[in-house]
């Protein structure tokens, strides 16, 4: 029987997180898998009059691309790609796996080699959404195995996924205005302050953010979402941040990340295990060892880690921080074919705005 949240999520993303109009130019990036959840964002598009295509992606192809291309393949940008990256007014990515561990046997260097061949179509898509040219919205299709990393059945990840994004909600839609208008508080008073100084167990980082723009994530931006991020000041960044969860990137798991920062730059880093992955990713280009965001997570109906970066960065009680590129909307300017988003929990932490404590035990207390 098909599971009525389908229908539920797909109108949410058609209606409020894309908002797409008649005449617009729309596409879905998905996995082939995830039919039961594209048939119905693609009828509901169609339904709201846009031009739909769907990109199908079949499983094990980037494993195989990774393995088996050249230098030369591994770089190449097509011209399709780049008038794709120009086209189009909506896109909505449809992550899920049914193997998340693909690319852990892949050389992480052409990993980062093609990441690094695509930093500029990537830097061009994140300008167009900063410029409003481009709506782009990222969710999850569940599977049995994101189900396994995060130690649930499939049925209680499923659960896990649609309440994390408010479908148990009669009207989700209104659920996630009142999550806008709550996390806008926090974004009014953030953008009056410049220094964020972050304590917690193993953590003590600092870094400006004065003159640069908080977002507010309220299911527009990923979904689910919930979580306010800004851009630092790149060379602002000083001190050791340990992340208390794994680090999560295409597939390899990297645990106890540790890194510290000197005016911006990660001097140091180490790990418990993934440390040639962490380190392949560092060198990815000139800008994969400055932050391009930094964020805290206010989802509070997320309460566990699933090994799963578009949950585990919304926790309620987290901060996350990316390597990377900077999203420009935020007015960050880092450049980059990385954005790695690490997680930290603060329920034991504290978080000083130009010298006033402002969050502990998790929450903000403004």
């Amino acid at each position: 029987m098909a599971d009525p949240r389908h229908q539920k999520l797909a109108k949410v993303l058609v209606h409020y997180s894309l908002a797409l109009k008649p005449g617009e130019k729309f596409l879905i990036v998905c996995p082939s898998f995830a039919g039961p959840l594209i048939r119905e964002i693609y009828r509901e598009a169609l339904r709201a009059g846009a031009f739909v295509r769907a990109h199908i992606q079949l499983e094990g192809l980037q494993e195989i691309f990774f393995k088996e291309a050249n230098d030369g393949q591994l770089t190449h940008i097509s011209a399709i790609e780049k008038l794709e990256d120009e086209y189009y007014d909506a896109e909505l990515t449809v992550w899920g796996s049914r193997n998340t561990k693909e690319l852990s046997g892949v050389d992480p260097k052409r990993i980062a080699m093609n990441r690094e061949a695509h930093a500029g179509i990537f830097k061009h898509g994140l300008e167009r959404m900063a410029k409003g040219e481009l709506r782009w919205c990222g969710t999850m299709f569940p599977t049995h195995a994101h189900a396994q990393d995060a130690g649930m059945s499939l049925s209680d990840y499923e659960d896990f996924v649609y309440n994390a994004g408010l479908l148990n909600e009669e009207d989700p839609v209104a659920g996630w205005l009142k999550v806008r208008a709550e996390q806008q508080h926090i974004v009014d008073f953030l953008d009056q302050r410049d220094v964020i100084h972050i304590v917690a167990p193993g953590t003590d980082i600092t870094y400006r953010v004065g003159g640069r723009k908080w977002i507010n994530c309220a299911g527009t931006e990923n979904f689910p979402d919930g979580e306010v991020f800004s851009g630092p000041i790149e060379h602002s960044v000083n001190g050791t941040v340990h992340f208390s969860y794994p680090a999560i990137y295409d597939g390899n798991e990297v645990e106890d990340v540790r890194l510290t920062f000197r005016d911006g730059k990660v001097i140091e880093s180490s790990a418990s295990k993934g440390q040639d992955f962490l380190n392949a990713m560092l060198d990815t280009d000139a800008g994969a060892r400055f932050l391009g965001e930094v964020a805290f997570g206010l989802n509070y109906n997320i309460k566990q880690f699933s090994k799963d970066t578009l949950f585990d960065e919304k926790i309620g009680g987290t901060m996350h921080m990316a390597l990377g590129a900077s999203l420009p909307e935020s007015g960050g300017v880092n450049e980059s074919g990385l954005h790695w988003d690490m997680v930290c929990d603060l329920r034991e932490g504290q978080v000083y705005a130009d010298g006033n404590l402002c969050y502990e035990a998790g929450k903000f207390i403004i």
